[in-house]
């Protein structure tokens, strides 16, 4: 099949790579610079595997910037396009996504669309009515992690594509036939239901962090082993010992945005946990602070602003909250980020030296604990039990 991918961040590009496999893939984006990397089989983000698949496989692969090169191309057009959560709105900002319908049926109005954007309960249905001769919209969501973008399209948990008609078997099957995991579950239900899915599902994910970090903070203010506790309950195989390593919080490119978003389609319904989930993340940012502010130190080192270890992602970051409310304390901040070539992010100082940043911090706040750090371990505060992601 001919495909166009439209927005080469981390979803859009891995499923180009995923895609290039076996089908004809054109890939579009609007920075010039990443399509230029991307001629040179050099990725632009941080992944293992895209930079690997770039260097070693031969894939039916073309980039360009031309939006009308792309369009004419493909017989799907996979928007892949970011859709950040808008706080004064309480919705997604899907504008990036319209742009793309609206534009492409302007040069070809025969164009069929996936949707792999993350998107509000029942946005298919508007945007049907919204362009009422559109020939096709299907939602087929993501289930990526930061820095494995790639890795979880070929060995994907499921695929789940929203629509149960004939054309939705095509682009289950197509999905499939690039995969390199071959005993995976398609699901095929309502576009609605697969939107619904995916904000439950990152949500679930929210709540199991807040609920881990929420036991560390009552383990901590108690002078209480929270590894001890977390393994105690995670070996209950109900429970399972994955994803329980408490951090500053949840962040990054999904979880935040996500469970916002599903607290806002909540709107009409009762409840009480989905509120809670949200109001727990801050909770623990600022109990993070007030921890470091009774120490009273005079300058905080932040180490790494990613996320996580194998990503190049700062937006959402839970350590920014962090740092935004030492700010309102009046602590003054140091942030070493090697990602990060500017001598500032946000108005924070950031120092490229590690030992020059070792030596100036009085307190090291880290998310996530580094071998690296071994020397100045004193120094160092971090909820990392685990010494993992």
């Amino acid at each position: 099949m001919k495909i166009s991918v439209f927005g080469l961040g981390y979803v859009g590009l891995s499923n180009a790579l995923l895609l290039g496999q076996n089908e004809e893939v054109m890939g579009f984006d609007v920075n010039e610079e990443r399509i230029a990397l991307l001629n040179n089989r050099q990725s632009p983000i941080v992944d293992e595997h895209i930079s690997d698949f770039l260097q070693e496989k031969q894939l039916n692969l073309s980039w360009t910037v031309s939006f009308e090169e792309a369009v004419k191309h493909g017989e799907y057009l996979l928007i892949a396009t970011p859709t950040d959560y808008n706080e004064e709105e309480c919705f997604f900002d899907t504008t990036s996504i319209e742009k793309v319908i609206s534009d492409a049926l302007m040069i070809k109005p025969e164009s069929k669309f996936l949707i792999k954007s993350t998107i509000p309960i029942g946005y298919v249905e508007r945007l049907k009515e919204q362009f009422p001769n559109v020939a096709s919209i299907i939602f087929t969501p993501e289930f990526l992690r930061e820095g494995r973008a790639l890795y979880d399209n070929l060995y994907p948990s499921r695929i789940i594509v929203g629509n149960t008609g004939d054309e939705g078997k095509v682009i289950g099957e197509m999905f499939l036939r690039n995969t390199l995991k071959k005993d995976v579950e398609v699901i095929y239900m309502r576009e609605t239901e697969a939107e619904s899915v995916k904000l439950f599902a990152n949500t679930y994910l929210a709540m199991r962090v807040a609920y881990f970090n929420e036991l560390d903070t009552f383990a901590t203010m108690n002078n209480l082993d929270t590894a001890q506790i977390i393994e105690g309950v995670s070996l209950d195989p109900r429970i399972g010992m994955h994803y329980n390593n408490p951090s500053f919080g949840y962040g990054g490119y999904c979880l935040p945005k996500d469970t916002k978003q599903l607290k806002a389609n909540y709107s009409n319904v009762p409840e009480n946990l989905i509120s809670a989930i949200v109001a727990s993340n801050q909770t623990r940012q600022e109990f993070i602070a007030e921890t470091i502010e009774k120490k009273q130190p005079k300058k905080v080192g932040v180490y790494r602003l990613a996320m996580k270890h194998g990503s190049d992602n700062f937006r959402y970051s839970a350590i920014q909250e962090v740092m935004k409310h030492l700010k309102q304390k009046g602590i003054d901040l140091l942030v070493y980020e090697p990602l990060h070539e500017s001598t500032h992010f946000n108005g924070f100082e950031v120092i490229h030296d590690l030992q020059e940043f070792k030596k100036q911090s009085e307190i090291i706040l880290a998310n996530r604990f580094d071998d690296c750090l071994q020397d100045v371990k004193e120094k160092v505060h971090t909820h990392d039990v685990f010494a993992r992601d």
